[in-house]
């Protein structure tokens, strides 16, 4: 690479693509945000008043050709065609970054690790809820030992959202892969996976609770990871009352944390890391508390951080370090949501091996 920006495509140009990859990929030194691939003009419009030069194509296959003049291609697509065009990308020897769920099946993704270690492409996943700012709270309280030793580690993503939206995500398509355990609850796995480890047994309940609805819209699952700690997750769009995001039961402590990172919602309203230098800090009226009981205390939330991923990202493809996730993290993620709906559908808990 040379000392030029890295020229970046963003193939997708929705929710994913408009609001998370692309401001993120603007903010990030080094990096520029190149090409849009999108067939709504509307959304097209938006692109070229957002990035000043950007190139705007109705469809990915006009990228393939021009791959000489992309650095990167950022995969922002429905879920069912994140491996076709990872492929693709792949073949023309375009370094690569998939939004999560890497794919719709394991099978499919470890295809596309598999290409992508033939042809020596670069791959990363965008699991960017590792830089939330509650999960880095939680990583130095675990690093300073100040929870003991784990038993128990509760996680959620809940909403309120009691009418269903037009749509892929709410349909009944498996081929789609819609529905919350694959969209949040890609996110809760990963991360007990990062701070807990390998899993051994998998137990879920899947189900579909708002009229009309076809995919998970509530969603509980639990791990039982190799070292002894049990991770139980949740994602729901019909919770009425919100329960922590996090509890975190420990032999010393415990870590109890409500409401959602700052970030997604700074995102949603414009914001982007490089123009406010208060990025990703909660007010401490949002802080979580650590302790025992009545002896808890507040306990200031890291500043989250998701213009780590791709600072990463960029300081991996000039081949000056790792890039910030590797995609066989999200291979392990997508085993176990197949295991998960295994259990629901069998009513038992599904074995590792």
């Amino acid at each position: 690479m040379s000392d030029q920006p890295l020229r970046v495509a963003i193939v997708g140009y929705g929710l994913a693509g408009s609001v998370f990859h692309a401001p993120l990929v603007a903010a990030t030194a080094g990096m520029t945000v190149s090409a849009v691939v999108t067939s709504n003009a509307e959304r097209a419009s938006q692109a070229r008043l957002a990035y000043d030069g950007v190139r705007v194509f109705d469809s990915v296959d006009e990228v393939w050709p021009r791959a000489d003049e992309i650095d990167l291609v950022v995969i922002a697509t429905p879920n069912r065609l994140h491996a076709p065009i990872a492929h693709a990308a792949i073949a023309a020897g375009v370094p690569v970054v998939v939004d999560k769920p890497f794919a719709v099946t394991v099978g499919e993704a470890q295809s596309v690790v598999d290409a992508a270690a033939a042809h020596g492409v670069p791959l990363s996943v965008f699991q960017n809820r590792r830089w939330d700012g509650d999960f880095l709270t939680l990583q130095r309280l675990l690093g300073e030992g100040a929870l003991g030793d784990i038993t128990r580690f509760e996680s959620r993503f809940e909403r309120w959202r009691p009418v269903i939206k037009d749509g892929w995500r709410e349909s009944g398509d498996e081929a789609d892969a819609g529905g919350l355990l694959f969209d949040l609850g890609a996110h809760l796995i990963d991360q007990a996976l990062v701070v807990f480890g390998p899993v051994t047994q998998v137990y879920a309940e899947i189900d579909e609770r708002r009229e009309g609805v076809q995919t998970a819209d509530d969603v509980f699952v639990a791990l039982t990871h190799v070292s002894g700690v049990r991770s139980h997750l949740w994602c729901s769009a019909v919770a009425s009352d919100l329960a922590p995001r996090l509890r975190v039961l420990g032999s010393r402590a415990a870590y109890v944390k409500h409401g959602l990172d700052v970030q997604e919602d700074a995102l949603r309203a414009g914001g982007r890391p490089d123009r406010d230098a208060t990025w990703g800090n909660e007010n401490e009226t949002q802080w979580g508390t650590l302790g025992v009981g009545d002896d808890a205390t507040p306990v200031a939330t890291e500043a989250g951080a998701y213009q780590r991923y791709y600072a990463g990202v960029a300081v991996a493809l000039r081949g000056e370090g790792p890039l910030p996730v590797d995609p066989r993290d999200s291979i392990e993620g997508l085993r176990i949501i197949e295991a998960a709906r295994r259990s629901h559908e069998q009513r038992q808990v599904v074995v590792l091996g």
